[in-house]
């Protein structure tokens, strides 16, 4: 009589335990889930927040794309550079945009050599009216020395940009491409 019980004993037991290893795999697996349930949904939660961002990443990008130029619009900004310096009663001693735009990823730059001569408070003025122009136009390398006349000589190198359009986009990509495969080889 006790043989077959210890059996049924042994076996119960053996049974037990793969139930029980089950039981601890569900639990395991129980754990494991509501982990990624609390992920997806702070997830979920925010997604409405990192659409809101995106739209007001777009829109920022937008504005900032609208203040560059168009191809067509570019001879305009650059006339406008050089009234802006003779609306301030300066002399331009030199105003020689760069014979080539010089070409980036979704932009084009121009830079303009300039020598204006003026008094102090004019060249502030210019570099100021400079500043808050509707399309980006920066003054770099500025050098200031004193002209024959006692005035101010400034020596600086505008540089204006523009959006390049889509056809434009493109050619820059197959250039890069193709500068890649060239490299690869």
């Amino acid at each position: 009589g006790a043989v077959p019980i210890a059996l049924l004993v042994v076996a119960w037991g053996i049974d037990w335990r793969g139930q029980l290893e089950e039981l601890e795999g569900g639990q395991n697996e129980e754990v494991k889930l509501k982990e990624a349930y609390k992920s997806k949904k702070v997830q979920a939660v925010n997604l409405d927040l990192h659409r809101e961002q995106l739209r007001e990443i777009n829109t920022s990008f937008g504005a900032l794309l609208r203040q560059l130029p168009n191809k067509s619009q570019m001879e305009a900004l650059i006339v406008e550079i050089n009234q802006a310096g003779l609306g301030r009663g300066l002399q331009f001693d030199l105003f020689k945009p760069a014979p080539q735009e010089s070409m980036r990823e979704f932009y084009a730059e121009l830079p303009i050599s300039l020598k204006i001569v003026g008094t102090y408070h004019d060249l502030g003025a210019f570099a100021t009216d400079i500043g808050q122009m509707s399309r980006i136009v920066t003054l770099n390398d500025i050098s200031l020395s004193v002209s024959k006349d006692g005035n101010l000589l400034m020596d600086t190198v505008a540089k204006t940009f523009r959006y390049l359009d889509d056809e434009e986009v493109a050619a820059q990509k197959r250039a890069r491409d193709a500068a890649k495969k060239a490299t690869a080889k």
